[in-house]
């Protein structure tokens, strides 16, 4: 009885991890890809993606200007508590709002719209096709069944709220695609 016992129990374990085995063959390996990331490291040396890097660029000179306009002030506010000069510290703290609002404002249009050409740049046809085919080759050779972009589709931010770095194949495709470029 006690060897039946035994019988059972083994094939009992061997049926649960032959089920166990078979869902995780079912289960499918996913993946994410930054589409932008890819077209921008693809295509640096186009012009239109320098024309974005560089209009990026002056947009961050825009904000740092008018971040420091607002910590010089932010310094005068000070000084005039110092001094309590009351009419000046309620002077100097409207000019702040308006210029933190005006600051606000500007980020948020001005991200909207590199967003909106960032976007646009990624999705040339000449690089979708080119950008399909490395996905589906890295997708295949790695054994992912579902690979999502890490955008939304209509570009106002990610479509992913987490994912771990492991299943980021941007790179892969980058390399891929330079790999075919050359």
């Amino acid at each position: 009885m006690n060897a039946r016992r035994t019988s059972i129990l083994v094939l009992s374990a061997l049926l649960a991890a032959g089920t166990l085995a078979a869902q995780q063959q079912q289960m499918g390996r996913v993946a994410v890809v930054d589409l932008q990331k890819v077209y921008m490291t693809y295509a640096k040396d186009s012009a239109p993606v320098r024309a974005f890097e560089e209009e990026k660029a002056r947009v961050q000179t825009e904000v740092d200007r008018m971040t420091t306009e607002i910590r010089e002030l932010q310094r005068k506010k000070a000084e005039a508590i110092a001094v309590d000069d009351k009419p000046l510290i309620a002077s100097i703290d409207a000019e702040i709002g308006r210029k933190a609002l005006n600051l606000s404002e500007y980020y948020k249009i001005k991200k909207t719209e590199l967003d909106e050409k960032a976007k646009k740049l990624s999705d040339s046809s000449e690089f979708s096709g080119l950008a399909a085919a490395a996905i589906k080759k890295v997708a295949e050779l790695e054994g992912y069944s579902l690979v999502i972009s890490a955008q939304q589709l209509d570009g106002s931010g990610n479509a992913v709220l987490w994912f771990s770095p492991t299943i980021d194949i941007s790179d892969k495709v980058i390399f891929e695609l330079v790999g075919k470029a050359k």
